[in-house]
């Protein structure tokens, strides 16, 4: 049986969300396949996207950027922390190694943890990276304000460009010359039927849905109460909600409620949230409106906007407009938005073919 490692970021859900598209595209391409996950995303996730065998690791993979909140970045709390991560400490990757050496690992793809291509130079594997953005691009819009963050940068920018194999997934941050493969979007594939999804959110048929996200960080929703303006408008809010009571056209949901991510979106007559990959992915898929929220400072956030508005239906939302509930006032716009049309190929079956060629055999 071929075994694959996978080496993820555990910054938000969007990096698991992607990784599992790539994962559950290569079973279906290689039945036999296995996959050992390095992570600190918790197992429900991948048991919910994945089908085919895996194991998980918990392991510290990455730092990345600590977070405020869904919006906001701790850029202290990100030089402390990666202090303690970088370099790497050769007694941690040289026992990697070895794991991946006892569990037949033929290669380690790693989604912008290069942690993963460390522990690949020593195991004498390959190393796929596989992103949109890497941290390089990131910390290069902080480094002017927090000049601490400049070497830690360095250090990333040298193992990322090590990597073996490059493959960037569309909308790119910055597109690179020398990639290995460049695809479409990756992204989930919905599981259950429009009609199916809304009958277990007790949804009547022909009623609008709204999907409002934040990638899988917890926010607080000030204006729940709001949402009743418009009651013959569906809301559904997957998130850690302690919100005890809500207008009835309102459904909070728990990260564990049993509905795949992607089914949702799917379901969904438009979708409202903090601009992410796997989101603008899955609702790209989807070909519903997006009422999207740039993150600041974010640099991956232009980017994804700017795809948005040349290959999808959608407009921006501002941060402040979400959090005091003036968005609200914009929900009939969004839903006029005609959903986009045409058949969207999927990346995560282009990467899948590419692995199968490369290291199935």
């Amino acid at each position: 049986m071929p075994t694959l490692a996978y080496f993820i970021t555990p910054h938000g859900f969007g990096h698991a969300a992607r990784a599992c598209a790539v994962m559950a595209a290569a079973h279906r391409c290689i039945p036999e396949l296995r996959w050992e996950i390095f992570t600190r995303t918790p197992d429900w996730f991948f048991a919910e996207s994945l089908r085919g065998p895996y194991t998980l690791h918990p392991t510290d993979t990455d730092v990345g950027l600590v977070q405020l909140d869904a919006l906001r970045a701790d850029l202290p709390a990100t030089v402390e922390r990666l202090a303690g991560f970088l370099p790497f400490a050769s007694k941690n990757v040289g026992a990697l190694a070895a794991q991946m050496n006892s569990l037949g690992c033929r290669a380690i793809l790693c989604d912008i943890a290069p942690l993963g291509i460390a522990v690949a130079q020593a195991a004498g594997v390959p190393s796929v990276l596989v992103e949109n953005f890497t941290w390089v691009d990131i910390y290069a819009e902080y480094v002017e304000e927090c000049p601490a963050l400049l070497p830690y940068s360095e250090q990333m920018a040298d193992w990322f460009a090590a990597a073996d194999f490059h493959i960037q997934t569309t909308p790119v941050c910055q597109p690179a010359i020398t990639a290995t493969l460049t695809v479409p979007p990756v992204s989930r594939d919905p599981r259950t039927a429009r009609a199916a999804v809304r009958a277990q959110l007790s949804i009547p048929a022909g009623a609008p849905l709204l999907l409002i996200t934040m990638g899988g960080v917890d926010f607080q929703h000030s204006y729940l109460e709001r949402l009743g303006e418009y009651p013959g408008v569906h809301f559904v809010l997957p998130g850690n909600h302690t919100v005890a009571d809500a207008p009835p056209n309102v459904h909070l949901l728990s990260p564990r409620s049993g509905i795949f991510h992607p089914d949702i979106v799917a379901a969904s007559d438009g979708v409202v949230g903090k601009i992410g990959y796997s989101t603008l992915a899955e609702v790209y898929a989807a070909g519903v409106p997006y009422g999207y929220v740039p993150r600041p400072r974010f640099r991956e956030s232009d980017v994804l906007s700017a795809f948005v508005e040349r290959e999808m239906a959608g407009f921006p939302i501002h941060a402040d407009e979400l959090s005091d509930g003036r968005w609200i006032e914009r929900v009939p716009d969004l839903l006029a938005l005609p959903p986009s049309v045409g058949q969207r190929v999927n990346g995560a079956q282009q990467i899948a073919e590419f692995l199968q060629a490369t290291f199935a055999n």
